[in-house]
């Protein structure tokens, strides 16, 4: 994808795929977006103007049909369209699957219908479960929540149109992804849209469990050059886990944003830590994080009246918001 191509993003309204137009467009492809915006904003694409390098579909990845429209001429689809909020799964679990599973397929048979040169899925970190660190692409799969399973499972029908249609797909595993414009929806989710509200209110951080817990943040724009190289690279049928490769604390995370804090309880069913094994995807994708953890938090702070308008969480509510959570995780008091 050297030279000037169409790429279609699904999602492309939403907090990754609006960074991976940018990337797109910066590249001068020509970028088509789906998006039906129950997560994505249009305001993420605001700053590109009128562009005429960019159209936008509003509509949802199941209605779309084999021929529509939206898939011809593509040269490459980038899909992240999809339910992301992990904690809501539990209580939806049909809605997940639904679009993270039947919603791929949609996408797939218009890659397919179109001849696309090159498919690339985004996946989720979350198949591996309770898994041990550094964290291989060769890990064994144990999704423990419905979100986890749906994802892997739109990853499963992405391989396998690979496998039996040919068509070239390249996954990739996104462990904690962050940066401006993530996802702040009505459900308890992003520890990041939960913190910067409640730093904007002067309330203190809810902090799960004793924040000791890791997790391998990488910043958005880093992701996207990821996609944007597994659209790009001759390879196909690769899986590659992307993260930052080095895991930072919650409490390093409130250090940062400076404020009180107040502690709820740990979620059954999360890890301790998430650590990308990020040799991979450096090796044959040429890829490298830029963006420190410090200097992604400062950008997001420079922009911090983003999330005025997000939910603002206390212990009560929390309590009320993963009840269903802890009434099917916790393995332990239901054993």
């Amino acid at each position: 994808m050297s030279k000037r191509k169409t790429v279609l993003i699904t999602g492309g309204a939403g907090f990754i795929g609006s960074h991976t137009v940018d990337v797109a467009l910066e590249r001068g492809h020509a970028v088509r977006v789906v998006d039906n915006l129950s997560g994505g904003r249009e305001s993420n694409l605001a700053h590109h103007g009128n562009n005429a390098d960019l159209a936008c579909e509003w509509k949802d990845i199941r209605d779309l049909a084999p021929d529509d429209p939206v898939f011809s001429g593509i040269d490459a689809v980038i899909h992240f369209a999809g339910i992301g909020d992990i904690v809501p799964s539990i209580e939806q679990p049909t809605d997940y699957m639904s679009v993270n599973v039947q919603g791929t397929v949609h996408v797939l048979e218009g890659a397919r219908e179109a001849g696309a040169g090159k498919f690339v899925y985004a996946a989720s970190s979350s198949c591996y479960g309770l898994a041990d660190v550094p964290t291989r692409e060769d890990h064994v799969i144990q999704p423990q929540y419905p979100y986890a399973l749906s994802k892997y499972q739109g990853e499963q029908a992405a391989l396998h149109w690979h496998k039996v249609y040919g068509l070239p797909v390249n996954v990739i595993r996104i462990f904690n992804a962050y940066g401006t414009r993530v996802r702040t929806t009505g459900a308890y989710g992003a520890v990041f849209g939960v913190f910067f509200r409640q730093k904007l209110a002067g309330k203190p951080y809810t902090v799960v469990g004793d924040g000791t817990q890791g997790r391998d943040f990488v910043y958005a724009s880093d992701v996207a050059r990821a996609f944007m190289a597994a659209a790009e690279t001759d390879l196909t049928g690769e899986v590659w886990n992307l993260g930052g490769g080095n895991p930072q604390s919650v409490n390093r995370l409130v250090e940062l944003l400076g404020g009180e804090v107040v502690y709820v309880p740990k979620r059954p069913g999360e890890p301790d830590c998430t650590w990308a094994d990020i040799t991979k995807i450096k090796s044959e994708l040429g890829w490298e994080p830029m963006v420190p953890f410090e200097e992604g938090v400062a950008l997001m702070l420079a922009e911090i009246d983003a999330w005025k308008d997000a939910p603002l969480w206390d212990p009560a509510s929390i309590a009320e918001a993963t009840k269903t959570w802890f009434r099917y995780m916790d393995k332990e008091s239901t054993s």
